[in-house]
């Protein structure tokens, strides 16, 4: 299933379809260069003043990718060694050995564990990357973690365990590297959020909870340190596929870091909302429609970029979920609008005057226009001067 822009099928700007491995470009005019296959080179739009194609960066940045075993990880630790950055590759201690992670060291790359639902575990990794490069420029955090099932069939355990990693293990990141970051007065934090951070998929709602509270946190982070140089961008991927060789053993399914818990009676019929996510995740398989090589690409982009957005979405899906969704909460604003703002008067009605008292004019019945409240507004919010405080 290959789902692409409408510029894309007409020749456009590249999409992110695909599984093409990131190339070296050479300019060629406005496109920003093509690879040897005659397929323009994805590149962030020109305003962000990313790096330029075929042409090495202005300096060699210093990156920690939590979650690097991942599937999205994999793919931005091998993009970020191949355009010559450094990189320290994060594990999860319950899913990669000592001995694996070590077999990923080299003179441009570290390989360790860590737990980013503890606080010190999390901080060793700092002093870590510190004591074997010198500095730290960019975070990724592509940890993550969501079981698939029914809000009322998630116990305890693994709803907390979801928040324990995707809001606390951010929390945790932050924690540990503000300070170092303030210190150098500039930083950059990549964090991989989820279409699922700004709308509400049926049978994942604890998940898509811990992914609005993580977005919630970035942008009031982003506030409180923008005197220190700091940056910060939120990268929202839909349907993301791993481009690796069939012939990779794999201990993680096809969809990576979810889990998909049985379903109780109530929501285990065919057509049960409450199974959504499980019969998309089943259904599209390894047929996800966005390259995670390409997006590894683009982030790495941002590392670089000078002015990165808030929020990058990678993937037709994730831009018409998005879009969808804010389309709804504008209709929906406008619609209950009248709740809370002036209604326009209709002929033969007054004019509210200053402080809502009655304007100069009259009605054709010679009676006072307005009514002397707000402009005929209903105000929801506090007690009505007629209601007292029941």
């Amino acid at each position: 299933m290959d789902i692409r822009s409408n510029a894309d099928t007409a020749g456009g700007a590249p999409s992110i379809a695909g599984s093409e491995a990131p190339t070296t470009a050479t300019p060629t005019g406005r496109e920003g260069g093509r690879d040897g296959g005659n397929k323009p080179k994805l590149q962030l739009p020109a305003s962000c003043e990313p790096p330029q194609p075929g042409q090495p960066p202005a300096k060699q940045l210093v990156w920690i990718v939590f979650g690097g075993t991942g599937h999205m990880g994999r793919s931005l630790v091998k993009s970020i060694l191949s355009h010559s950055d450094l990189v320290t590759t994060v594990g999860r201690v319950f899913e990669t050995t000592p001995t694996e992670i070590a077999t990923l060291n080299s003179d441009s790359c570290l390989g360790t564990l860590c737990d980013v639902r503890d606080h010190a575990s999390v901080s060793k990794v700092i002093e870590k990357t510190l004591d074997r490069f010198g500095r730290i420029d960019c975070i990724a955090n592509c940890s993550g973690y969501g079981v698939i099932g029914a809000c009322e069939d998630q116990d305890d355990y693994e709803v907390r365990n979801q928040f324990e990693t995707n809001f606390m293990g951010t929390l945790h990141i932050l924690q540990a590297s503000l300070p170092y970051f303030r210190q150098q007065n500039g930083g950059r934090y990549l964090i991989f959020s989820s279409t699922s951070g700004a709308l509400g998929v049926p049978g994942l709602g604890p998940y898509c909870a811990t992914k609005y509270a993580v977005e919630g946190l970035i942008e009031a982070m982003l506030y409180e340190v923008d005197s220190f140089g700091i940056k910060a961008t939120l990268v929202e991927p839909g349907l993301v596929r791993r481009d690796e060789p069939a012939e990779i053993t794999n201990s993680l399914p096809t969809w990576g870091h979810f889990l998909i818990k049985p379903a109780s009676e109530a929501y285990s019929h065919a057509t049960s909302p409450a199974l959504h996510a499980k019969r998309m995740v089943q259904w599209l398989g390894d047929r996800q429609p966005t390259s995670a090589v390409k997006c590894a690409e683009l982030v790495w982009q941002l590392g670089h970029c000078s002015y990165p957005p808030l929020r990058l979405l990678l993937g037709s899906y994730a831009i018409e979920s998005i879009r969808d969704r804010l389309r709804s909460v504008t209709e929906e604003l406008e619609d209950w609008k009248h709740l809370n703002f002036p209604v326009a008067p209709t002929e033969g009605e007054g004019v509210a005057g200053e402080g809502g008292k009655t304007g100069e004019g009259t009605g054709e019945d010679g009676q006072e226009g307005g009514d002397g409240e707000e402009g005929n507004s209903i105000v929801v919010e506090g007690t009505s001067p007629d209601m007292g405080e029941n």
